[in-house]
This record gives structure tokens, sequence and C-alpha cells, in this order.
């Protein structure tokens, strides 16, 4: 059993409330959406309110989203993100959110059975955005295997670009 799991945060700017009609087909598919993450093979955890909500959590304001979750690892994480019906609704992101100029996605290793908090997931945001992609604050594109997993150079390749673009 693996001593680490993998974080997760991704946050996004709304540019209508969630209320909006402009809104209206992203709001439709959070249940769907959610419920393939929660039954994609490797996911372990998602921040929710006691409702199963996420979106009344916003600590970085009322237009922005956040999303935490903890997987088993980079690749199941990976798999669910550029691999399902998620791929849908991320090339419709613009539909409905402001580009970010910063990093809105980073991705971190935990003790396993740790859930991090928001502050946490927030803190981890601010490393990657000051130092790049680090082992302790990284993305997709430059991920770092578990502190207890050894490889060559450091890094895990996915190769290729992201299909969601």
């Amino acid at each position: 059993m693996a001593a680490y799991e993998l974080a997760q945060l991704n946050i996004a700017v709304m540019i209508e409330p969630l209320e909006s009609p402009r809104m209206a087909h992203f709001v439709a598919n959070l249940d769907r959406i959610n419920a393939l993450a929660e039954a994609t093979e490797g996911f372990v955890w998602r921040l929710q309110t006691e409702d199963g909500n996420a979106t009344d959590v916003r600590p970085l304001g009322e237009h922005t989203l956040v999303n935490v979750s903890v997987w088993r690892d980079v690749a199941a994480l990976n798999r669910y993100v550029y691999g399902s019906a998620h791929v849908e609704i991320m090339r419709r992101r613009r539909e409905w959110f402001e580009r970010m100029k910063e990093s809105h996605m980073v991705l971190w290793w935990v003790p396993r059975g740790h859930r991090p908090t928001i502050d946490e997931a927030v803190a981890r945001l601010a490393t990657l955005r000051a130092k790049g992609p680090t082992p302790a604050a990284f993305t997709f594109r430059e991920a770092f295997p578990a502190p207890d997993r050894a490889s060559a150079d450091g890094r895990i390749d996915f190769g290729g670009e992201c299909p969601a673009v």
C-alpha cells in the first residue's frame, strides 16, 4: 500500500454568477461529472459541504470556485481529467470562466489518509506560482513522483498536449 496520495486544487473565476443562465449548462453537469470522478478508479476524496456541494465553498471570493480532491496517484487523476467525459466540460470552460494568467491548478503529495484543508491547498498554489513546479507543488506538465518513489530524473512524463485545448 502506498504511503502517499495525490492532492489537487484547481480554481476557476466565474464570468457570471453560478445562478445565471450563462452558467446553466455547467451547473447542470456538476452532479454527473462529480459522480464520474467518484466512480473513477483511484479516486479517494473530494472537498464538499455536508450537502455534497463544492460550489458553496468560496474561500477565494464569491466569484471563484475551488475544487480540492485526493487521488491514488497522478496517473489516476490524469485518466479522469483527460480521458473521461470530464474533458468535454474542460473544452467549454471559456464559456463560463475567465482565462487565468497565473497557475490555476496544483498537485502535491500528502500522506495516505490526509485530507488537505483549503488553506493548505491555496498555500500550495502560491508555492507553484512563486517557484514553478517543484516536488512540493507541481502540474501534470511537470509532475513529480511521490516522496517514497524514486525515478531517474525525479519527474513523471505523460507526453503530448492537453486534449482539452
